[in-house]
């Protein structure tokens, strides 16, 4: 292209490129200069090692030491250690033999020869700062430099992040520093992280927002304005929230308000995970470290410019971000960069809402601080650019068609089409846009979709007669890819008989009054059926006449298997239901017929007999415990209570059995040894002629009312208890092991005679054993119960009033109160 010599002007859009090139040309330039004074200061370091036998890290301090001692700039000292630059004395001092030029002998006879300089240091580098006498030290570094190079790269720091980054980059080797975070304080007490490095993205979106609560480092610490050190993890978790599981994963932290005067509007925390105390020099450093903050923190996110970028209009760069965040879709907010003249150069993002995403996969924040010609340099010239000019200029908002953008990343062209809207805030312009093509991630998501929910889609152009099927669709109805998808009259041939009526039908009104469907039905494929879903809807022209269908069909079968399984499963709940309510029942109307119950006490031989059963709350609640009380044809009278090992029908089976026999045995003089020893007989008999065997313990009492003397004998039974006066005694018991244990048993008895006033308690074992616990202790406290109610005047409901308090009994209780009545 010819220039204003020919009388020709390049286009405003290359022009607007060039001036690009040349802002970047000059950019490198200056990196060029630092990396070759870095090159020079390595060099001098490697010389010094060598000479002096000494680390990299010991001779820099020794050539920084060097620098301050002579007043020299640390690039100056590094010439005049690789020889070539001639040493000038301190001010005030006369030149010695070590300031005059160094000559070819005069070269270091130690380490490698230097090799040619050039000419002079390279104008570009620039010259590291020397601290000053005195200057502290962290780690063997004078603070000076440090906060030298912290405060060049501040200049340039793009909002909190880039802070956050620049502090522990700089400051991670000499201070310790691993992490730092960065908060600032809303206007209604609540902390923003503002910036972090150093942390994982799950734990800076967890702390990402910190409301005004107590125990919190970073709110104490704006809210005194004084700086806390955190040095003791098992003390510090007492006294705040530290960040971060475990406590000590960092066993040090620092947190400084910002700014150090005044009233503090933001706090850094820098955490480290060397224990112990901070140095008094690293806590200078970082106090200084985080005044130098306080600018930067305080102004918009976005990067220094050049010219007039940006006038002032009184817009919040960081409340518009804060809009942005709030936003579902892609928005930016775009600041102009003009040129001397005020042309309009180029412009910067400086907000950017989560969801904006460019063709590179560059999202969010990611986009912050770019210039659009740098980023997306074909831009330039196309109707988006004059848009955005058009807008800057009268305030009408911009609605461009959709066009296509192509960008080359890593070789790889990628195109994307947009619709993008600006209007104008200020001086600036808040940017949206639609981007209408569909990713390979959402093209992933889509058939992770299908595959999770065993689904596929299907579209019919009836017009042309084409069908278009997904891959999941092939495996739904089992059918070869190279067979091509099927049509909708194809349809109906690969249904169940049963179901061809319906589905006819539904398809029907897809295709004739244009109704959606929802239709389940079946289909029989190679190796089974299998129950589909079938959702569709048509579109229409203008006439209403379907042109297109468009659905998807999903598998059930799995789903339905399982609705199969768990009916089938009901059922058999039911009837098993039923099979235990009817034995229930039955077993409580036999053992009501074989154990009825007396309403109040009854009066047999003289004696006051009062009995209560309750049964097990949970189950079949009826269960073998039995009790008899009857007078035998002497005028005594027999008591028996008794325990048959399980519940249902066969163990009230047992307790009929024992208990008639029993009562028969007796009647007719049968010593009670002698029954207990043929009941024993009886049972194991009974469980020679069952697969099962039954068990069982009793106890069986005779007593004698002229004379009020009590025989008793137990099988396996818990002991009586005695109440006599205000003392309570457990019986010694006779041998006697439980019924139907073992053949070779014999059973003995004991004799007590009765005073008027005493009660003597028959039991089972529901009223004193619990699961974990010692038989000792359940009968200790039936013994203090029963002294306890008698106390409180309810001797005449004794027996209801011990079964009672065992609610939600895991065993059934059955109680005989006898009573000997005082003396007329």
């Amino acid at each position: 292209m010819k220039g204003d010599a020919s009388g020709e002007r390049a286009a405003p859009e290359v022009l607007a490129l060039a001036k690009v090139v040349a802002r970047l040309r000059s950019e490198i330039v200056d990196l060029e200069g630092v990396a070759a004074t870095t090159a020079i200061v390595e060099r001098a370091k490697g010389v010094l090692m060598a000479q002096a036998g000494v680390s990299a890290e010991t001779a820099y301090e020794m050539l920084l030491g060097r620098a301050a001692e002579r007043d020299r700039t640390l690039l100056e000292e590094c010439w005049i250690l690789l020889g070539r630059m001639p040493a000038r004395p301190p001010p005030g001092r006369p030149p010695t033999a070590a300031a005059t030029p160094a000559g070819p002998t005069d070269a270091p006879t130690t380490g490698p020869p230097p090799t040619a300089p050039p000419t002079a240091p390279p104008a570009a580098a620039p010259a590291a700062p020397a601290p000053g006498a005195g200057g502290s030290l962290v780690g063997g570094a004078p603070l000076r430099p440090l906060l030298a190079r912290l405060a060049e790269g501040l200049t340039t720091a793009l909002g909190g992040e880039e802070v956050a980054e620049l502090l522990r980059t700089v400051l991670g080797a000499d201070a310790g520093v691993d992490a730092v975070m960065i908060y600032s304080s809303t206007s209604t007490g609540t902390l923003e992280l503002t910036g972090h490095a150093g942390i994982d993205e799950e734990l800076a979106e967890q702390w990402g927002r910190v409301p005004p609560l107590s125990g919190v480092a970073a709110h104490e610490a704006i809210a005194g304005g004084r700086a806390l050190w955190l040095e003791d993890p098992d003390e510090d978790a007492r006294r705040y929230q530290l960040i971060a599981k475990p406590a000590d994963r960092w066993r040090s932290r620092a947190w400084l308000p910002v700014p150090a005067g005044g009233t503090p509007t933001a706090a850094i925390g820098f955490l480290r995970t060397e224990p112990g105390p901070f140095a008094s020099g690293t806590r200078a450093l970082l106090s200084r470290a985080a005044r130098l903050c306080a600018g930067p923190l305080g102004l918009p996110a976005r990067p220094p410019g050049s010219g007039t970028e940006g006038a002032e209009d009184g817009v919040d760069v960081t409340s518009v971000q804060r809009v942005l965040d709030a936003l579902a879709g892609p928005a930016i907010l775009l600041t102009p960069l003009r040129s001397k003249a005020g042309d309009v150069e180029d412009y910067r993002i400086d907000a950017a809402a989560p969801e904006s995403l460019d063709v590179a996969g560059r999202r969010g924040k990611e986009l912050v601080g770019r210039r659009v010609l740098e980023t997306y340099p074909t831009v330039v010239g196309t109707a988006l650019w004059e848009g955005y000019l058009a807008t800057l200029t009268t305030g009408n908002g911009y609605e461009g068609e959709p066009f296509t953008y192509e960008e080359v990343v890593a070789g790889v062209a990628r195109q994307s089409v947009y619709s993008v809207r600006a209007s104008r805030l200020g001086y600036r312009l808040v940017v949206s846009w639609v981007r209408h093509d569909t990713s390979e991630r959402e093209a992933r998501r889509l058939a992770d979709m299908q595959r999770l929910g065993t689904l596929g889609w299907a579209d019919w152009n009836l017009t042309t007669g084409t069908v278009t099927w997904s891959d999941p669709m092939y495996t739904i109805f089992g059918r070869d890819p190279r067979d091509g998808p099927i049509t909708l009259e194809e349809l109906p041939r690969h249904l169940l008989p049963d179901d061809l009526p319906v589905v006819t039908a539904a398809v029907e009104r897809l295709l004739v009054e244009g109704e959606a469907i929802d239709q389940p039905f079946r289909i029989a494929t190679a190796h089974s059926v299998r129950h589909l879903r079938f959702v569709a809807e048509a579109q229409t022209d203008a006439d209403g006449t379907p042109v297109e269908v468009h659905g998807f069909f999903q598998d059930l079968s799995a789903q339905r298997g399982a609705e199969l399984a768990l009916l089938e499963s009901e059922r058999a709940v039911l009837l098993q239901r039923g099979m235990l309510q009817a034995e229930r029942a039955l077993a409580a109307r036999l053992q009501e017929t074989l154990l009825p119950m007396p309403e109040q006490s009854i009066e047999l031989a003289g004696l006051c007999i009062d009995v209560a059963y309750v049964p097990v709350d949970r189950g079949i609640n009826v269960s073998g415990d039995w009790y008899s009380a009857i007078e035998l044809p002497d005028g005594s009278a027999l008591f028996v209570v008794g325990d048959v090992a399980g519940h249902g029908l066969p163990a009230v089976g047992t307790m009929a059995q024992l208990r008639f026999t029993a009562k028969g045995m007796t009647i007719t003089g049968s010593p009670l040894p002698d029954a207990l020893r043929r009941l024993n007989t009886l049972l194991l008999h009974t469980a020679s002629d069952h697969s099962g065997s039954a068990t069982a313990t009793m106890i069986m009492a005779r007593y004698r009312p002229w004379d009020r003397r009590l025989t008793w004998v137990r099988a396996g039974h818990l002991p009586p208890l005695l109440v006599r006066g205000d003392r309570t005694v457990f019986l010694e018991q006779p041998s006697g092991a439980l019924l139907g244990a073992t053949a070779d048993t014999s059973y003995g008895q004991a004799v007590i005679d009765l005073v008027p006033g005493d009660r003597l308690l028959f039991y089972t074992d529901g009223l004193v054993e619990r699961p974990g616990e010692d038989l000792d202790t359940g009968l200790d406290r039936l013994a203090a119960a029963t002294l306890r109610l008698l106390h409180e005047g309810r001797g005449d409901t004794l027996a209801r009033s011990l079964a009672a308090q065992r609610p939600g009994n895991r065993d059934d209780i059955c109680v005989m109160d006898i009573h000997v009545p005082e003396d007329p």
